[in-house]
């Protein structure tokens, strides 16, 4: 076992929470690792986003040790073992090693361990398999170093095995080869195969969980290798039928071209698919958001319209999306337009129209009046669509 004398350098280590529950756990008589993203993440100097500690303390003596020190616990997944204590203002998630004790490709039960390498081995890839103590001195209990430094996203151990332990994997294996994978080596042949064959267990699965493993994936800066690797297995139309990994290209292009951010729900839409906001349980609110990219795409209205309808970012992001679909330019006037939509406020109310008219007739003169204005550029005022009631 061992980190090859690798040290992390991330801010975080210093901070002065992590120091504080690392210190607790190990004056209580344990071992306490960092692990996981936060380790994995450091090494390649990108920002973590959470801290996972690793220990063998059971979650009862976690929660002893921390309330005797004055922090917040909270029993997050006290039966899977982890326990959520928030230090000096971060949440740190503590989980005592674990090793699987029966799987379903849905949830593991599982019984809790004093191994470190019993804790690695249940984990899903080699680069996911890294620790790191106080100091920050690497520990590497499976070679997952060298897979890390050759951006190598490998399963560990027999990856038939790993998948068939959570079936989920198989979609984390294509995001995270999005996002930390070396381009130029390609897919894992093993692992790639071993997702070709357990796809049926994506089945089983909740839309919920789908979902976020896509939108995730989506919204690495460069997706479309590993999106048409998930096409060419039959991963891609199993999980959203329909949806093409051929037609984000040139979103993705444009978008790079630009400096845009990456922005999954705008990438959903130009893959397509069938009944993508229930297939992949989206929210209320990323299913309107959807819709309306997807049925903007097609619109007649122009810019300022879209603008006026949806809002500015809804309005930019149709015109990427068409921009993209059709092979065509962005519209010249694409910035004024936005701001002119955005800032057009319709100048009369349906009480301007009564009490001549009410009920539908009311609601479809309104609407009527409403387009003569957007179609004059949001130039008729008020008493010009008055003359015409």
């Amino acid at each position: 076992m061992t980190g090859a004398g690798r040290h992390l350098a991330a801010a975080w280590l210093a901070h002065p929470g992590g120091r504080a529950v690392m210190d607790c756990l190990a004056r209580g008589g344990h071992q306490a690792l960092y692990v996981g993203g936060c380790v994995r993440d450091a090494l390649i100097g990108r920002e973590a986003s959470d801290i996972d500690i690793s220990t063998d303390a059971l979650p009862r003596e976690v929660m002893r040790l921390a309330d005797a020190e004055g922090f917040r616990c909270v029993p997050t997944g006290i039966d899977h073992g982890t326990v959520t204590v928030i230090a000096e203002g971060r949440a740190h998630e503590v989980t005592t090693f674990r090793r699987d004790v029966e799987t379903d490709g849905r949830r593991a039960v599982v019984a809790f361990s004093r191994d470190i390498a019993e804790d690695a081995m249940r984990r899903d890839f080699t680069m996911n398999a890294l620790y790191a103590d106080a100091e920050g001195r690497v520990v590497d209990p499976l070679g997952g170093l060298p897979d890390l430094d050759a951006r190598h996203v490998r399963f560990i151990g027999e990856a038939h095995e790993r998948i068939a332990e959570d079936h989920l994997r198989i979609l984390r294996f294509f995001r995270f080869h999005a996002w930390y994978a070396d381009a130029a080596r390609g897919l894992d042949a093993e692992g790639l195969a071993a997702c070709a064959q357990g796809a049926a267990g994506l089945d089983t699965l909740p839309g919920e969980r789908i979902g976020a493993e896509m939108l995730k994936l989506l919204a690495a800066p460069g997706p479309c290798r590993a999106l048409g690797a998930m096409e060419q297995s039959g991963i891609l139309a199993r999980v959203l039928p329909g949806a093409a990994a051929r037609d984000l290209f040139p979103l993705v292009h444009l978008e790079g071209s630009l400096n845009l951010e990456p922005e999954p729900l705008r990438r959903l839409a130009a893959i397509g698919g069938a009944e993508p906001e229930v297939r992949l349980r989206l929210s209320r609110q990323q299913a309107k958001r959807l819709s309306q990219l997807r049925d903007g795409i097609g619109a007649v209205a122009g810019t300022a319209e879209l603008a006026y309808r949806l809002g500015p970012e809804t309005a930019r992001d149709i015109e990427l999306l068409r921009a993209a679909g059709f092979g065509a330019a962005l519209p010249a006037a694409l910035d004024e337009d936005i701001a002119l939509g955005t800032q057009a406020r319709f100048p009369l109310r349906a009480a301007d129209l009564m009490p001549e008219l009410k009920g539908p007739a009311l609601g479809a003169r309104l609407a009527e009046l409403e387009a003569d204005w957007i179609a004059s550029g949001f130039a008729l005022d008020r008493a010009a669509l008055l003359a015409r009631r």
